[in-house]
């Protein structure tokens, strides 16, 4: 009866080094992102330091399409809030833009993994995907959000 319950059991393999290597950072990654964001959400609250739209008028601009809401509120569109990282509102984007980085964090340190295994094309892909988040993010191409 042993040896027929023996034979049904699949084998799991382990975690290959970079899906360990992957998962560590994210995890990592994950908690810093998500404490800093809490911290300065927590900031953005209380007010300091002041905020560029006080808390009690958000409300009042949810209804608001985008491009009306950034001309009453007088923000450029696109990365122009990393000039504004003084002001509570636009510090809390800081952590929300690294969490959205994670996905290159987390292939940056694997990369090297790839080429120490002389793994050319798993390391080319990784460039690849890099580039591709990177060019994405970056908002040179043209797209509705910027």
């Amino acid at each position: 009866m042993e040896g027929k319950a023996e034979a049904t059991q699949t084998v799991t393999p382990g975690a290959s080094p970079e899906q360990k290597r992957y998962g560590a950072v994210l995890d990592v990654a994950m908690k810093i992102g998500l404490l800093t964001l809490v911290v300065a959400f927590v900031l953005y609250l209380i007010g300091i330091p002041k905020p560029h739209v006080p808390v009690d008028e958000v409300s009042a601009n949810w209804g608001m399409k985008v491009g009306d809401y950034l001309e009453k509120a007088q923000i450029e569109k696109g990365w122009s809030w990393t000039s504004n990282l003084g002001q509570s509102d636009f510090l809390t984007f800081a952590p929300i833009a690294f969490l959205a980085s994670i996905t290159v964090i987390c292939y940056l340190t694997i990369l090297p993994i790839f080429f120490k295994r002389k793994d050319f094309i798993y390391g080319g892909l990784v460039i690849l995907e890099v580039l591709v988040l990177v060019l994405a993010a970056s908002g040179v191409l043209p797209s509705g959000g910027h």
